[in-house]
């Protein structure tokens, strides 16, 4: 268990107090990690986190701060390399009760986002004064792995069609590398359809008829910016979790930030955490305890009595909390 900091050990606490509900018996080892020991360790990630996490290759992590424009590197992004997790996974539907602008669109996705190059590769340089180039990495290793974790996935759910996400038109050989990937591995797919969108091009059609979407697969930038879009659709950041898995590791987090303004005040919404949590416990093989975790939320959003302030109601943390106990 990663708490994070700002917001996130109010809601890593909620969701082992929910996943203790369901029966499923967890050992927890705590591990700090804020932004404060990375400004500490010049932006390197403490030994004791690499440690754990090599130990037990499974982590629940919540929000960690990251500065902008400057300091250190996002935690995120060097822990996902340091680790090899190279899927970023984040599933996108309703949640039943929530209003929103959606709430009668049958939104149903899954988002697949390559998870160690790309403009992530962090190689910057300014080569004279006031003129900075980015290096965007694609690599056919990268590019197939991704597909063939998207595409087998897609097979084992019972799904049926997969989105590739580019820019090819313009960057013809990086983007254009990821394309050549994912046409060899969906011939290795026939049962699957399998379509090619322009970012741009997708971005609107999520707008204008997100239903049409099944599962998409893209490189890491495009698959960042897409997914945050996707999780406007249904309700915001606080409603999508996430996953990144490796060969060996496996780290669920909730995407969203610290929230370091809400930080302590016991308003904080534990959903995307709880649903990162689900994603875990299908992950051990506990499919029926993330089943009854996963309908015990959505039952107390269907109610609609017992909501955190960020999607309309009133609650606390701990009191969603105890409503989603309740229902467990």
């Amino acid at each position: 268990m990663v708490p994070g900091d700002g917001i996130g050990p109010e809601v890593a606490e909620a969701t082992v107090r929910a996943l203790a509900a369901t029966g499923v018996e967890i050992e927890w080892e705590r591990v700090e990690l804020t932004g404060e020991l990375i400004v500490a360790s010049h932006g390197e990630l403490p030994p004791w986190v690499i440690e754990s996490l090599e130990r037990t290759k499974l982590g629940l992590k919540g929000p960690v701060t990251t500065p902008i424009a400057g300091g250190y590197q996002s935690v995120n992004v060097v822990l996902r390399k340091r680790l090899d997790l190279f899927a970023n996974v984040r599933p996108v539907r309703n949640m039943p009760g929530l209003k929103t602008r959606y709430q009668d669109v049958p939104i149903d996705m899954v988002i697949f986002r390559e998870n160690t190059e790309d403009l992530y590769a962090g190689l910057e340089h300014e080569v004279v004064k006031d003129v900075v180039t980015s290096l965007k990495v694609i690599t056919r290793f990268a590019s197939e792995r991704i597909a063939r974790y998207a595409f087998h996935y897609t097979r084992a759910a019972g799904r049926r069609k997969i989105t590739a996400v580019h820019k090819a038109n313009i960057m013809k050989l990086s983007d254009g590398m990821f394309l050549r990937c994912c046409r060899e591995v969906a011939r290795e797919y026939p049962e699957i359809e399998y379509k090619e969108l322009i970012v741009d091009n997708a971005s609107m059609q999520l707008v204008m008829r997100p239903e049409q979407f099944d599962v998409l697969l893209m490189p890491n930038l495009y698959g960042d910016i897409v997914s945050d879009l996707a999780a406007g659709l249904v309700g915001g950041l606080g409603m999508v979790p996430g996953a990144n898995m490796g060969e060996k590791h496996a780290v669920f987090e909730a995407v969203h930030g610290s929230a370091p303004d809400i930080a302590g005040r016991g308003i904080a919404n534990p959903t995307a955490l709880m649903l990162s949590s689900v994603m875990m416990l299908e992950h051990l093989g506990e499919r029926a305890a993330a089943e009854r975790l996963q309908r015990a939320i959505e039952a107390v959003y269907t109610e609609g009595t017992r909501l955190t302030r960020d999607v309309g109601g009133q609650a606390s943390t701990s009191q969603f909390t105890d409503a989603v106990i309740a229902k467990l």
